[in-house]
Order: C-alpha cells, then structure tokens, then sequence
C-alpha cells in the first residue's frame, strides 16, 4: 500500500520536538485499567503475567463466557502492562467494545523470571502462547498490537505466520516500531539520545546482576564492564543468551523489516518523523509501499511512543489511541 505522510497530528505547541514528546507522556500522563491478572506457565516451566481489562459491556465475563473482540497489546523494551502507551491505549479500546490483554514480557512484570533466558525484539513464541491461551479462553476475533519492541514483535509474528496466521487474527497495528534493529541500536548512540541509553542499561543492569544469582555457572556479571552501547549488551548478553552468534545476527534475524512482506492481514504501521530512537529513514518504505496488506503512516511529529495532541477529540485519549480505533473499526 502506498506510504502515507499525514499531518493529522498535531502536539501542542508546548511540546516542540521528538524527545519533549516522547518524555512529556512518559513522566506526566497516568491512565490505571481496572485491571485483573493472570500467572500463564509456560512450556518451559516458567511464567508470563498477564493483565486483562474488559469492556463494559463485558466486565461480568468470564473466560467461559468471553466476548468474541481480543486486543493482544505487547509492550516495548523495559516497560510493561502499565506503561502510559499501553494503559491509554486499553482505556480507550475497552471503551469501545473491545478486551484487552496486555501482557508483560519475562522478567518483566516486577518478579525476575525464573529460566536462563529473557526477553528480546525477536521473541515470538511467547506472543504465539498467550495468542493460543487467549484463543483457548473462547476468543473468535483477535487483533494485535504492539508499541516500540513489542511492535517489532508484533511484526514479526504476522510476517513469519503469513498466510498460516490464525483466521480469527484480523489485524495489526504497531507503533514506533524499530524494524531495523541495528540501525536502531546504532543511533541510540548519539549524543543527543545518550539519556536515552542510560536509562535503558541502568534498568537492564539489576537483571543481569538478579540472573546471574539464578545461573552463576550461565551467566557472566563481569562482562558488564564491557557494555557501554546497545550494540554492547546484544553482543555480550542478548545474543548468546537467546542463541544468536552476537549483535549482528541477533538483528539480522530479529528485524521485522525482514519478514513484513509476507503480512497477509490488514497492518497498520506509524511512526514519527522526529521519533529520536527510530529513524524513519530506516524503515523499509520501498518494500512497504509494494504491499497490499500493509500501510506505513509517518507523522510529522509525535517522538516515540508520545502522539499527545493538542486537542483531544475524545477525553483523554491520545491521537495514536483514536487512529488505532479508527483502524479496529474500520471494515
């Protein structure tokens, strides 16, 4: 499908570039689902937290008695269910008929998890499991969506599974998704986005300091002292960890711009120009725009995972949240 520039969203004028509008909501904005939780084992005897929140109309249901509209939200790298993105998002969906399960990746839900292993931007069987356990429950109609990592996911799910996705899967949407992970991770690494970097390695490093008590004779705390960068921490920990030969063929098999050409379901993609972790010019456009099942937005403005609009055309509710909704309801 053709790629879309759109000036549909406009931030406020207080907010006047990427990073203040990637921040503002992360640090200011607080939306709390009613939500209800549940401790998924899974195959290899570890455990997924997941957080379901019902629309209204179905608040009295139960998993015998479930509504026949899922929305599956994967969230982005070190964040969880209650991220700003994920909440608002939720919020706004169950206002308007449809659940939501949003669930919280290993280790990442406030319990470290209990195999070797994490989570990473190319892990699908995990979001395979909770789509099987959510179709187990009586779901006939799922939809996912995913934000920043959990769009690359996301992605990825609906690229590798291609014409052999679920029938009752109907459609995707992603936002802020970086599906060049190298290109990503290398830009992370600019002056201008090293606040950025900080916080992600100052909430990956407690994990890997509480994994390696789990697996002293697995897991190296020393190598630490050789992570400075993303590309770092893949190459020393991620992709050894996950079964890669390091950073580079972690990304090379992990980046959802190699598996978005076969998306046989109706894919929405958006992103912000002015995103300061995803350079736009990373994403596969020209691939993209040959696709007849996938659309690519790119906003002007909105950063990563941000998109506060200057007016708001339903309480509360983020422009991000009401083009999603759009999209859902869209036949």
């Amino acid at each position: 499908m053709p790629v879309l520039s759109t000036n549909t969203h406009r931030p406020p004028s207080w907010l006047p570039n990427g990073h203040y509008q990637s921040i503002y909501p992360a640090l200011f904005r607080t939306v709390k689902p009613a939500y209800q939780r549940e401790r998924l084992t899974t195959p290899d005897d570890d455990f997924l937290d997941l957080d379901w929140s019902y629309a209204k109309t179905n608040e009295a249901k139960n998993s015998a008695n479930a509504s026949p509209s899922l929305v599956i939200l994967s969230h982005g790298l070190e964040g969880d269910s209650t991220r700003q993105y994920v909440t608002g998002m939720v919020k706004l969906l169950n206002a308007n008929g449809y659940d939501c399960l949003a669930w919280n990746y290993r280790s990442c839900s406030g319990e470290m998890n209990r195999q070797l292993r994490f989570y990473h931007s190319g892990e699908t069987t995990d979001l395979e499991f909770v789509i099987q356990h959510a179709l187990a429950k009586g779901y006939t109609e799922l939809n996912l969506m995913g934000f920043s990592l959990g769009g690359n996911v996301t992605l990825k799910y609906v690229g590798e599974h291609g014409k052999n996705i679920h029938p009752a899967i109907k459609k995707a949407v992603a936002f802020s998704v970086p599906m060049d992970l190298l290109a990503c991770s290398r830009n992370i690494e600019k002056p201008e986005n090293k606040l950025y970097l900080w916080r992600f390695l100052k909430s990956l490093k407690p994990k890997v300091a509480a994994k390696a008590l789990q697996y002293p004779d697995h897991f190296d705390l020393n190598k630490w002292k050789q992570v400075k960068t993303f590309w770092d921490f893949d190459h020393v920990y991620t992709g050894p960890l996950h079964g890669f030969e390091g950073a580079d063929d972690y990304y090379e098999k992990s980046s959802s711009k190699n598996y978005i050409q076969h998306a046989a379901i109706p894919t929405l993609i958006v992103n912000a120009v002015n995103d300061p972790l995803v350079p736009y010019q990373s994403l596969p456009a020209d691939v993209i725009a040959d696709l007849p099942n996938v659309w690519l937005e790119l906003t002007e403005a909105g950063g990563h995972c941000g998109f506060r609009p200057d007016r708001f055309s339903q309480k509360g509710a983020y422009w991000s949240e009401m083009r999603a909704l759009s999209f859902l309801n869209k036949a």
